[in-house]
């Protein structure tokens, strides 16, 4: 019987790729000589750490990391999660933003409704942090993969691990 997983798993050498750019930039760039500017990268922990002197120069940050890091990988800032902005001594500035990985529980549970609802002939079951789905014929799935990739646009999901 057919099937395939939907997954979401961030290219880490494409992410790690886009953030030497982005630094190399911002260490160029003549308005942040001088300031605290800079973007920090946890890979164990999966946190891009901004920091910055202003709200301002965070946003502006986020304008040289963002491009770059789609350019890299296609929808990879869908995947981040913005934390708060956090005050640092003086009037500095930082913000995380945590990379998510996989689906989560409650997004899996909506992809399995939103395929049961469209009455295609295939079976969705949730498997950790991916969901399996099985049908009788390969048109079927495909169907699923188009409405999946319709559907769903706030959060990268690709469609592999295909078994005939």
């Amino acid at each position: 019987m057919p099937s395939f997983d939907f997954t979401s798993e961030a290219d880490m050498v494409a992410l790690k790729n886009a953030i030497d750019v982005a630094v190399r930039q911002i260490d160029n760039r003549y308005d942040f000589k001088g300031t605290s500017a800079k973007v920090e990268f946890n890979e164990k922990d999966k946190v891009i750490t901004l920091h910055g002197d202003s709200d301002f120069q965070l946003d502006q940050i986020k304008d040289i990391l963002f491009p770059a890091m789609e350019k890299k990988e296609v929808e990879s800032t869908k995947r981040l999660d913005h934390q708060p902005v956090q005050k640092v001594s003086g009037n500095k500035v930082k913000q995380e933003l945590k990379i998510k990985m996989g689906i989560e529980t409650e997004l899996a549970k909506k992809l399995v409704k939103m395929i049961k609802d469209a009455k295609l002939k295939v079976q969705a079951s949730i498997q950790g942090d991916a969901v399996r789905v099985q049908g009788a014929k390969r048109d079927d799935l495909q169907d699923c993969i188009a409405l999946i990739r319709k559907e769903v646009t706030d959060f990268p999901i690709k469609a592999g691990n295909f078994r005939d």
